[in-house]
């Protein structure tokens, strides 16, 4: 005798169906990664339609993104390179550009700050999702002036600049506790004005190489990229995508 389930076999077969259901809806949602694609349709970049200087280009973009309200249209991967020649990338916040570069602020004795003091040379990107857009920037890195450092770091706000103090970046630590010691240490040593600390402030990417890339329909893209002359001018090309 079989034992009583409390389910009739025609209510059995329904459940079955139904799971057999699922089953083949949840392969079908769980795609391969190779398989999910997107078309690229929302506008073009011309070379007719684009700004001469790769700054005023970047400038409009930016803008144009900030404006979008896309989410947090002024972060950007930092590449750089270790004297092990491993690349590296994290992710940091434009803080200011002008005709001299591109700045960020962090802390100098991060792996980006020992990389950067070995090989000062790095990239920049900007991927605005919903924009379809991409700016690749190259170039070399130096320290802005104490003077700028100090500007902004002042700035910030009060827990970020004692963050600054209490976080011994990329080092390896015990657990969070050490940075909630270190920030209420700092705190009361400082009290509301914590001087910058020598191990922080900021680098300025100079660029010697820019690239903007739109997305276009059937990956026919539109990529144009700004080589910087020896007087001081842009060459202006377009690239395969």
């Amino acid at each position: 005798m079989r034992p009583h389930t409390g389910v009739s076999p025609s209510e059995l077969g329904i459940i079955l169906t139904l799971i057999q259901a699922t089953s083949k809806r949840t392969k079908q949602s769980m795609k391969s990664i190779a398989e999910l694609r997107k078309s690229y349709e929302r506008a073009e970049l011309d070379e007719s339609a684009s700004h001469a200087d790769p700054l005023q280009q970047f400038d409009q973009w930016l803008k144009e993104a900030i404006q979008s309200e896309v989410p947090e249209p002024n972060a950007m991967t930092l590449a750089t390179v270790g004297s092990n020649l491993r690349p590296s990338t994290r992710v940091v916040l434009i803080k200011g550009y002008d005709a001299r570069g591109i700045v960020w602020y962090t802390n100098y004795e991060s792996r980006k700050g020992r990389e950067l003091a070995g090989n000062p040379f790095a990239a920049l990107q900007f991927h605005w999702v919903e924009l379809e857009r991409v700016v690749r920037i190259e170039g070399s890195v130096e320290r802005v002036s104490s003077e700028e450092s100090d500007t902004y770091f002042h700035s910030r706000p009060l827990d970020s600049r004692i963050g600054a103090w209490a976080s011994p970046q990329s080092e390896v630590i015990p657990g969070r506790t050490v940075l909630v010691t270190n920030a209420a240490k700092y705190a009361a040593q400082f009290l509301l004005q914590p001087p910058r600390p020598p191990h922080w402030g900021g680098y300025r990417l100079k660029p010697d190489n820019w690239q903007f890339w739109q997305g276009r329909k059937s990956r026919l893209h539109d990529r144009l990229r700004y080589t910087l002359q020896a007087d001081g001018g842009w060459l202006r090309e377009r690239l395969a995508p």
